[in-house]
């Protein structure tokens, strides 16, 4: 890999032109701000039918949530490790940006920094509030 992050960006429905760059920009400053310097990660950008489904199945909730991580740390035969993958509600995504006053791609930036705080093993549910501090010092300095 010579010390690089993959970033694949998939959209389920039509995608927001140059922002899948962006995401992958932003994907790689936050992991590299917090150390990782290699490996692969994936980011799905959904609706809020298929993050339902994913929230039943993973998590046992029947609604709709912004965001999803999925930790994988998995080594795949190249020998990268996959991170992880991040999936994203662009209809809850919007609500949130709307109801926040900024736009949908800043929403979006702001989940997918949590979420790969997630799949790097941060849990602002376990931890002291480390994870909230990291959150809004990598907002501060990437957005």
């Amino acid at each position: 890999m010579g010390g690089r992050v993959a970033v694949a960006v998939r959209w389920q429905g039509r995608a927001l032109p140059g922002f899948s760059q962006q995401l992958r920009q932003l994907a790689r400053a936050t992991l590299q701000r917090i150390g990782i310097s290699q490996g692969s990660l994936a980011v799905l950008l959904c609706d809020d039918r298929t993050m339902e489904l994913f929230n039943r199945h993973f998590r046992r909730e029947n609604k709709p949530t912004d965001v999803l991580s999925f930790p994988s740390h998995e080594r795949l035969p190249s020998g990268t490790v996959h991170l992880g993958d991040v999936a994203i509600s662009l209809e809850t995504a919007s609500r949130q940006a709307a109801a926040a006053g900024h736009s949908l791609q800043r929403e979006v930036a702001i989940l997918l920094i949590h979420g790969i705080l997630h799949v790097c093993g941060f849990d602002h549910e376990r931890d002291e509030g480390e994870m909230e501090a990291l959150e809004r010092k990598l907002r501060e300095e990437l957005l």
